[in-house]
């Protein structure tokens, strides 16, 4: 179960920001420009599993999120599914923000 990081005083608003924050300030520019535009794209529709998957990932290091998010290596098994989505988020070019 991934709830390492939920503040349960946190207000989801709070947590989309803060989310949203830290996609925004990685250790690569790569990064930075794939995860917020996640971020911008998907966060707020997102559900609470979804945002502790993201939360999670957020807390690993960029190097192997660039590699599993451009599919040069599979990532871990608990972060396949955001994994996934963040590869299809960039398939569609993130079409979802202007729905």
């Amino acid at each position: 179960m991934i709830e390492e990081s939920r503040n349960p005083h946190e207000t989801r608003e709070h947590r989309v920001k803060r989310l949203t924050m830290r996609s925004m300030r990685r250790g690569i520019k790569e990064m930075d420009l794939i995860l917020m535009r996640f971020a911008a794209a998907k966060l707020a529709a997102m559900e609470e599993g979804g945002l502790d998957a993201y939360d999670a990932l957020l807390s690993e290091n960029d190097q192997d999120l660039y590699q599993w998010v451009t599919g040069q290596i599979e990532p871990p098994a608990r972060h396949e599914a955001i994994v996934g989505e963040i590869r299809e988020a960039i398939a569609e070019g993130y079409a979802a923000s202007d729905r």
